[in-house]
């Protein structure tokens, strides 16, 4: 999937340590994508990270080709983000 980053997004995944690999695994395969109030949508999927722990990876994204990634995180705190099957639908 093509893709850019933002500047900040590109500063989040070095701060934040995020693989690029997990950044692009949910970019293609996404668990689920949540619409935003502010014209992005929410890419998101629980991955085990290199410590051997499960987060939910989040993306948020300006739709638009190629995609731009606004920025990127992981959280510890899966159930307050994770939706129901029947709310992520765009």
């Amino acid at each position: 999937m093509n893709y850019t980053l933002s500047n900040h997004a590109s500063k989040e995944l070095g701060n934040r340590q995020i693989p690029v690999e997990l950044l692009e695994t949910v970019l293609n395969e996404p668990q689920q994508i949540i619409p935003d109030e502010f014209d992005t949508v929410i890419f998101q999927s629980i991955l085990t990270f290199p410590n051997g722990k499960n987060y939910l990876l989040r993306i948020i994204v300006a739709e638009r080709e190629p995609l731009h990634i606004i920025t990127i995180y992981r959280t510890s705190k899966i159930t307050k983000y994770w939706r129901q099957l029947n709310e992520n639908k765009l």
